[in-house]
């Protein structure tokens, strides 16, 4: 009887674990590139995938990507607010696959990105 127990335990817990959901990570995305990508393995509180974008009201065309997994009560979320005076809008898209909250993006170094950040603001600047 006792084996059988045992058993379920092992059964019910390779069950669990075969559902769970896997999704893409990245904590930080700018230009469309995601600086430290992954996939994670999302526990029993997080139900969704998400792909979420910050914009800043102030320069409009800059924006941060986040991917990972959320609590399916946030998704389909837009959340306004401001950091140090700068508005922002966040949203939240969410979806219940494997890895469907998008592919993960190449990863480029912190370096490379500042680089590319700065060149594209002096480029800016010489068509005043």
């Amino acid at each position: 009887m006792n084996n059988i127990w045992k058993a379920a335990i092992v059964l019910t817990a390779t069950i669990i674990t075969a559902h769970s959901l896997t999704c893409n990570t990245c904590p930080i995305g700018i230009f469309g590139g995601c600086l430290f990508g992954s996939e994670v393995t999302c526990d029993n509180a997080t139900s969704s995938c998400f792909t979420g974008q910050a914009q800043f009201n102030a320069t409009g065309a800059f924006s941060l990507m986040t991917r990972g997994c959320i609590d399916s009560d946030l998704c389909e979320r837009t959340i306004t607010g401001s950091i140090l005076g700068a508005g922002y809008t966040s949203s939240f898209t969410c979806c219940n696959t494997d890895r469907c909250n998008g592919a993960t993006s190449i990863q480029i170094s912190l370096t490379a990105a500042l680089g590319a950040a700065i060149l594209s603001s002096l480029w800016g600047f010489g068509e005043l």
